[in-house]
């Protein structure tokens, strides 16, 4: 028969010191670890270490970099974490040529700048000179030009500031498509209808109509002009429905008139 092998309650308590002071140890160390962590995240908040290094402009097209980081007030010595997103975009949104922007951090010393602004939508002429006009109606009077090159039309004659901004916003809604057909945009406001225009097109076509719901009106004008003879001259009308009068007609008019 076994004996079994007594251990006295003096055996057993190195070894229960040994344990708790094991024990007591990690738990020292795991809130070292918390107060070395929290120390380092504030010395780091509190270093350059945390500042913006870099900031990326992108979707500008106006305006240059140097001019959005100045607006957005943005440094290398701005903490990183300290930038107010929301704050920024609605300081950048004032800008008339900005339609919107979008901030974002980009770790760990980047901010990105993301901006849409309004499209280019036609030109206005100032004596000899062509400044390009925004969607929002916001004439670029710093960006001068000696000629246009056909990308937008000529907006000529809006001499009330009111119906020009109510054509930008038209040509605005337009399809890039159909913008780059128009050669110019003449204001012809008569005692009934005040929003009354006259196009040029590139393809040698008039068109009569409104500044009232131009944009959808005007999406009629490519099919229109494929059922056309391209030899063909005359005026288009947009207003109330949308068809052709020849100026072959009008001669034949006037010969009868005159007969």
């Amino acid at each position: 028969m076994s004996k079994k092998k007594v251990v006295s309650i003096e055996d057993r308590i190195p070894k229960l010191k040994q344990a708790r002071k094991k024990k007591a140890n990690r738990r020292l160390i795991f809130y070292l670890s918390i107060f070395f962590v929290l120390i380092s995240i504030i010395v780091y908040l509190q270093s350059p270490l945390s500042h913006i290094k870099t900031i990326n402009v992108t979707g500008n097209s106006f305006l240059k970099d140097e001019e959005v980081i100045e607006q957005s007030e943005l440094t290398t010595q701005t903490n990183i974490w300290t930038i107010d997103k929301s704050n920024i975009t609605t300081t950048l949104a004032d800008n008339p040529i900005i339609e919107s922007a979008e901030v974002k951090r980009n770790f760990p010393w980047a901010v990105d700048i993301q901006l849409t602004e309004y499209d280019r939508v036609g030109y206005v002429k100032e004596e000899n000179s062509f400044y390009p006009i925004l969607g929002n109606g916001t004439t670029l009077n710093e960006i001068e030009q000696e000629s246009i090159n056909g990308d937008a039309p000529l907006i000529v004659d809006f001499t009330e500031e009111e119906y020009l901004h109510r054509m930008t916003k038209e040509l605005q809604e337009l399809p890039e498509t159909i913008l780059n057909l128009i050669s110019e945009i003449h204001w012809k406001p008569t005692d009934e209808n005040q929003n009354e225009i006259l196009l040029y097109m590139n393809d040698g076509f008039l068109v009569n109509g409104t500044i009232r719901n131009f944009a959808d009106k005007m999406q009629v004008y490519p099919s229109i002009v494929s059922q056309l003879d391209p030899e063909s001259e005359g005026i288009i009308h947009i207003g109330v429905g949308a068809y052709f009068e020849s100026f072959d007609d009008e001669g034949e008019e006037e010969e009868q008139e005159n007969e």
